[in-house]
């Protein structure tokens, strides 16, 4: 463990990131990451960040101890294929905001969940991630937070534990889901199957559906039902936060970009230059390859999944609005921005 010295250190300055948690040390790996490295990394993985550093282990409650600043938090909650990283990079404002991209220790919390870890042990280790999350990069700033989707589940306990935070609901319209899924192959498909496991371990599917009927199931039944739970649960979200959560499909934003990042920036209470913001590489780079990508790229993107796999998207796409009304899901959310 560090020295005393070097937790005051550490913790109080954000560029030491909270990174990953040890349930067996009860500890916190603080990794340097400059804020240029958080604008270059597609996410907070090591698949995006550089190797090589060691990290800095505190125990949870000496890093707490210390009382680092804590910044406004707010938090963009997603489904997955809608546009949300893009959102991320654009609370990337100095002086304003910074947006965190999937932060790992919050998956942490989700695989020692699944370990079995109880929600009493969890849950104040979620709250010291939030803290640590929370601090600002510079004096003024909120700290806008787009955890992964597999931690969807802890966002009803995140949204109670910070009673001032605000967040978005983030979705793609099933039949983009679903497209891009199909266009990613045996990788896609994969990833659809992965989140269904997560999903059923953590009582997240409605449907009364047995592990045998899933069995059964084409991949993109069980990417629509994957949608459909997390549909479920932001219609949940929305119940119990009316005030304080808003909804949004990633179409209505790429064709609405100015007005629906100046809404958001408005509801978090961050003063952000969206005409920057939206002519800046959030809006106009593909946020994983760095390429070129605007609206109209998205919008081809799209097209070409759907022109190969039509017939099947729009055979599950009608079976999933079945499966939804028998269990008074709704397909369009409430609270829209």
């Amino acid at each position: 463990m560090s020295q005393a010295v070097d937790i005051a250190e550490t913790v109080c300055n954000p560029l030491w990131f909270a990174d990953r948690y040890d349930p067996g040390q009860d500890a916190v790996h603080f990794r340097w990451l400059p804020r240029d490295v958080h604008r270059t990394a597609t996410f907070l993985t090591d698949d995006y960040l550089p190797a090589g550093q060691a990290p800095r282990v505190i125990r949870r409650g000496d890093a707490l101890a210390v009382g680092a600043p804590a910044a406004p938090l707010h938090f963009i909650f997603h489904s997955a294929f809608c546009c949300s990283t893009l959102l991320a990079r654009a609370f990337d404002a100095p002086g304003a905001a910074m947006g965190l991209k999937e932060p790992v220790i919050l998956n942490d919390l989700v695989g020692w969940q699944h370990r079995g870890g109880t929600a009493r042990a969890i849950a104040p280790v979620l709250d010291a991630a939030m803290a640590l999350l929370a601090r600002p990069f510079a004096p003024g700033e909120a700290v806008v937070v787009k955890p992964s989707n597999v931690t969807n589940g802890l966002a009803p306990g995140m949204l109670t534990m910070r009673p001032a935070a605000r967040a978005l609901l983030l979705h793609a319209p099933l039949p983009v889901y679903l497209g891009s899924i199909a266009k990613k192959g045996m990788d896609g498909r994969l990833w659809a199957r992965d989140l269904l496991v997560k999903q059923l371990r953590e009582g997240l599917h409605p449907f009364g559906y047995k592990v045998d009927d899933y069995l059964g199931q084409t991949d993109l039944q069980v990417a629509a039902l994957g949608w459909l739970a997390q549909h479920a649960l932001f219609a949940g979200l929305a119940g119990q936060f009316p005030e304080r959560v808003r909804t949004l499909d990633s179409e209505v934003l790429m064709a609405q970009p100015a007005a629906k990042l100046a809404a958001l920036a408005a509801f978090y209470g961050i003063a952000i230059d969206v005409p920057a913001a939206v002519a800046g590489p959030a809006f106009t780079t593909h946020s994983k390859s760095g390429a070129g990508f605007d609206g109209a790229a998205r919008a081809a993107e799209i097209d070409a999944a759907a022109g190969v796999h039509a017939d099947e998207i729009a055979k599950v796409t009608f079976w999933a609005g079945k499966v939804a009304e028998a269990a008074g899901v709704p397909m369009v959310l409430p609270l829209g921005l």
